[in-house]
């Protein structure tokens, strides 16, 4: 096998497809780029980033081969699309460089902010390739980058819609649509605020773009696995007490269903993600997050257990009680309808418990020790006996009789 990939990397190398996976290819690899071919690169993308920032398209061009005219016409029209995203920051941060020749393949991360609401950068990676043409270099292709995702400018005109604590950013929306979603998220903040005594930004980024599909080009993966989710938070868990800038991101598809209770239970279990981010670590299990997320949402609504747990209710009656909490893999989306939703009930229900038993401050404060833990290893168990008192097993054992308490009658 590994001969069969050296000649299948040959072939590839002498038959000049594409310049990356030539210099990437084995066997005809290139060496890194020197400090000043780097720099040289650095200064053509730190004069892109200016332009950005200073709305100036024929600079923003500037950055482009000359004679990449498909290349030219596509950036000018995401040049535009951007035009409306109120913007604090925009830089790239130049990571590995390979030069042949004349040619290189850059690997950079975009980092931008939105003025009034991110208190972090998004982060994206790219991968750049460029040309050298009279000294000076040139970007001759762009794309995401590995395990990278396209960027709501990339699919159309971004529309902005700015409510009281939210701002949305859609694309080919209605903007009766994008209004009515503002309002919805204006109500989620004071609502995760009220049940969140921890310090966050209180402002929320919401993303509605065109289609399903849109919605999975946006979180770099196949849209099927999102089909029936109103809305997913991007974000990754960090280090506890830091937080990344999340978005919202809506299904046109499934959100439009939904009536306004849902809506509302919706955008205020993702807007919970966005305000716990900072505590939320590798370190936080699943049932957890979206428990507490799920409890925040429905707090204060008045909805009975039965109506929020339906399939968990069904399999208590039936004399099926879970004999753990929710595992990770329960809460796959591309896994069991039905073991999708009972993770999520059994998850909620834990953290019922846990208000009604110990009450809403000590819930809270249990979310932010387990976070604090930098594994998963022991992290619950010690958070439980710090703030709770007590053990993992006596935890779940009281947790399956709320189980039949609330969902047995």
């Amino acid at each position: 096998m590994a001969g069969q990939r050296r000649t299948a990397a040959a072939i590839r190398c002498a038959a000049g497809l594409g310049l990356a996976a030539a210099l990437l290819a084995s066997g005809c690899a290139s060496p890194k780029a020197s400090d000043t071919t780097a720099r040289d690169i650095r200064r053509t993308l730190d004069g892109r980033a200016a332009a950005v920032l200073g709305h100036d398209r024929s600079a923003y061009l500037a950055a482009l081969d000359p004679e990449a005219a498909k290349l030219r016409a596509t950036q000018s029209r995401e040049f535009q699309n951007l035009a409306d995203i109120p913007l604090e920051s925009w830089e790239y941060r130049l990571g590995d460089v390979r030069r042949q020749g004349k040619r290189a393949v850059a690997q950079a991360e975009l980092l931008y902010r939105i003025a009034g609401y991110d208190t972090a950068p998004v982060t994206a990676s790219r991968t750049l390739e460029l040309g050298e043409r009279d000294g000076r270099w040139y970007v001759t292709a762009e794309r995401a980058g590995r395990g990278g995702a396209q960027q709501l400018w990339q699919q159309g005109d971004v529309q902005v819609v700015r409510g009281g604590r939210s701002l949305v950013l859609g694309v080919g929306q209605d903007p009766v649509r994008l209004r009515a979603l503002a309002a919805t998220a204006d109500r989620a903040v004071p609502a995760v605020s009220d049940a969140w005594p921890s310090k966050w930004a209180g402002r929320v980024v919401v993303l509605a773009p065109a289609s399903l599909d849109a919605m999975g080009a946006l979180l770099g993966a196949a849209a099927a696995g999102y089909r029936g989710i109103a809305a997913v938070t991007t974000g990754e868990t960090g280090a506890p007490g830091t937080a990344p800038a999340d978005r919202v991101i809506v299904n046109p598809q499934a959100y439009a269903v939904l009536g306004a209770f849902g809506q509302d239970i919706v955008l205020t279990h993702e807007t919970t993600h966005v305000a716990t981010r900072a505590h939320t670590s590798a370190a936080t299990p699943m049932w957890l997050s979206e428990g507490f997320a799920d409890w925040v949402a429905y707090r204060g609504t008045g909805s009975t257990a039965g109506r929020i747990a339906p399939e968990l209710q069904r399999a208590v009656r039936l004399g099926d009680v879970p004999a753990t909490l929710p595992d990770d893999k329960d809460f796959g989306f591309a896994g069991d309808a039905d073991r999708l939703a009972r993770a999520y009930e059994g998850g909620w229900l834990a953290c019922e418990l846990i208000s009604a038993r110990w009450g809403e401050e000590r819930l809270a404060a249990f979310y932010r020790a387990v976070g604090e833990g930098k594994h998963r290893a022991g992290a619950v168990e010690k958070a439980m006996s710090d703030v709770l008192g007590t053990t993992p097993e006596e935890f779940t054992v009281r947790w399956r009789e709320y189980l039949r308490e609330r969902l047995g009658g």
